[in-house]
């Protein structure tokens, strides 16, 4: 039987499970049905099986396969096939939470969310452009521009159907404006300088209003391209006035970005063609705050990428997930695509969905190799090969100073040994901002030393150490969360015996 803990209200009661599913389409099936894939439907015709084809899939499925591979738990690794069952690799299956409900806010780790007041059944939002000092790790202070003090900018949340206005106050020193991106809206709202509105002036202001209409994951961003490469953007979520189904406990969202910021330097060359600062939510890992979630729960997680010009492969570890939805909207169930290494374009959102069936901490990056560390350098090591003329390079010399290349360091006749030169020494002061928050307590001592970039941390844990992770003072343990650690061991309150 399926091990599950929903509510009896939940997603028609979590589809039983993925074996009960299969019997009550096999149930609906012809006796008489060939046990034969279906054939290749006319064009015009749907490339979909057919109730009857779909239940004679069912059945061979479940007569050949173990059973093991036919049911879904959400507190283990399984694969709750066949593949197109409500139950595959968790596709449907459900939170902890009622359907019906409103959705859970979200969470935008290391960023404000940005406050309103009720005007005449209109929400308004105040947004102040300006030059802003973000501490992309511990010590390391860069000039940006963003909003409210904040790179990115703080997050708007609303529902849809919500009346929103957006007084942008501009404190920079030059013209900006204010574009709502993926918005379907008045055209004179769409912040386009010169196109459908006159510039902000340094010091004034401009009133942006709408009504919303759609939901899903969307964003905000300066229309002037190179105040766009330093930094200012922020999420504006819409949520559904009820839960998107099935439905989630948690919702986190992610901006990536990247830099080029030389060394000595602390203001970004807006028109480099590489990058040496890659940061999420202003932050770049292990300054990066992990996300944490309960075993068993439904989670999202909304990734945009607003880089220059990098794409981003973003990969989770342990777990399959599912994309539900993009910059434009949610996704219809039929659509959606399991995978665990998904590529996302500038200027691009997508949404993730899984169900944290795997406790531990997880790493979760990009996989662009040279976005995964803060800087990339050359390979130490012999640079020239043996037999090669260079008779030619020493003619002249006197131009050229005399370079002493003792080889004193043992690693330096091997080619290639970068990797440690990129890690960073922290000072106790720095590794004290890396290690004071809720979020770390309990994770491996040295686990800093694997997060880099574009990296963060997707932690999985049991109920009981949830609590004293995230809802108590009190100090948690080093490896706390290590599988086989005592701590988690111990039961999960709501699973079932």
């Amino acid at each position: 039987m399926t091990d599950h803990n929903s509510t009896p209200n939940t997603r028609r009661e979590f589809i039983k499970s993925g074996t009960v599913a299969a019997a009550g389409l096999v149930a609906g099936a012809s006796a008489g049905q060939a046990q034969t894939g279906p054939s290749l439907p006319d064009s015009q015709e749907s490339a979909s099986p057919t109730s009857a084809e779909q239940a004679d899939i069912t059945k061979n499925f479940v007569s050949q396969t173990p059973k093991e591979f036919q049911e879904f738990s959400r507190y283990k690794p399984s694969y709750g096939g066949p593949p197109g069952s409500d139950t595959y690799l968790g596709k449907l299956v459900p939170g902890l939470r009622k359907s019906g409900l409103e959705p859970v806010p979200v969470t935008t780790p290391d960023l404000p969310k940005l406050p309103y007041k009720m005007v005449n059944g209109w929400k308004e939002f105040h947004l102040v452009a300006e030059p802003v000092v973000r501490e992309f790790l511990p010590g390391n202070h860069m000039n940006v521009y963003g909003f409210n003090g904040s790179m990115p900018g703080p997050t708007i949340e609303v529902f849809q159907g919500d009346k929103v206005r957006v007084v942008v106050q501009n404190n920079l020193p030059e013209m900006t404006s204010i574009h709502w991106h993926g918005f379907e809206l008045p055209v004179q709202m769409d912040g386009v300088p010169g196109l459908t509105q006159d510039p902000i002036m340094p010091g004034k202001s401009f009133v942006y209003e709408f009504e919303l209409h759609q939901a899903g994951t969307f964003f905000y961003h300066s229309h002037m391209p190179m105040q766009e490469a330093n930094g200012m953007v922020g999420w504006f979520i819409i949520h559904p006035k009820m839960a998107f189904d099935p439905p989630v406990d948690r919702d986190f969202a992610l901006i990536f970005q990247n830099f080029q910021i030389r060394e000595a330097q602390t203001i970004n060359d807006s028109w480099a063609m590489d990058w040496s600062w890659h940061t999420i939510n202003g932050r770049s890992g292990p300054y990066t705050t992990p996300l944490v979630c309960k075993h068993g729960e439904r989670v999202r997680i909304r990734i945009m990428d607003f880089s220059p010009m990098q794409h981003h492969p973003v990969h989770l570890h342990g777990h399959t997930f599912w994309i539900t939805g993009h910059e434009g909207a949610r996704i219809p169930h039929e659509a959606w695509i399991p995978r665990n290494n998904s590529l996302i374009a500038v200027a691009q959102a997508t949404d993730f969905e899984f169900i944290a069936f795997n406790p531990g901490d997880w790493i979760f990056h990009c996989h662009m190799v040279h976005h995964m560390m803060n800087h990339m350098v050359r390979q130490t090591g012999p640079r020239i090969r043996d037999g090669v003329e260079v008779s030619r390079y020493k003619e002249n010399l006197t131009s050229r100073p005399d370079v002493a290349y003792p080889k004193t360091n043992k690693h330096a006749d091997v080619p290639g040994w970068p990797q440690m030169m990129q890690s960073k020494s922290f000072s106790p002061a720095e590794l004290q901002k890396i290690f004071n928050r809720r979020e770390v307590q309990g994770m491996r001592k040295n686990w800093h030393d694997g997060v880099k970039g574009l990296m963060t941390v997707v932690r999985v844990l049991p109920d009981e150490l949830y609590h004293r992770v995230m809802e108590t003072n009190e100090e948690v343990p080093w490896g706390a969360s290590v599988p086989g650690n005592p701590h988690m061991s111990m039961p999960n309150k709501k699973k079932k015996p």
